[in-house]
């Protein structure tokens, strides 16, 4: 392999790494942030939280348009998978409901299908 083949490949590497970043950053705000409006709204919290929640969802709305991706539509399908496995994780860790089988499976899923939708070798 040549060296400006391998410098592709870590490029690639790279941007692959931000993308999970980003997608992970954006379902935890998404996630975060309307759970403080949940616990304000439908569990009697402080105002203070409904605000931060809503703070933190606008931040989730100007997380995705980080990604290099130029199609709105396949960062969000693809971003909705994602979601889905950390909807699946903060259930078990936040909300202490643990996750069966049939979970696991359906978020496999949704991991291999937002794989192939974002780098699945296009011509």
């Amino acid at each position: 392999m040549t060296g400006s083949a391998k410098r592709g490949n870590r490029c690639q590497e790279g941007r692959r790494g931000v993308t999970i970043v980003l997608f992970v950053l954006a379902g935890l705000a998404e996630i975060g942030g309307g759970y403080l409006v949940w616990l304000w709204l439908r569990e009697g919290r402080p105002l203070w939280m409904g605000a931060a929640g809503g703070l933190i969802l606008v931040l989730y709305g100007v997380i995705p348009t980080l990604q290099s991706f130029p199609s709105f539509g396949r960062v969000y399908a693809a971003y909705g998978g994602v979601f889905i496995v950390l909807a699946v994780l903060w259930g078990w860790l936040v909300d202490r409901k643990t996750p069966d089988f049939y979970d696991g499976v359906g978020a496999a899923i949704c991991l291999i299908g937002v794989s192939v939708m974002l780098w699945a070798p296009r011509g």
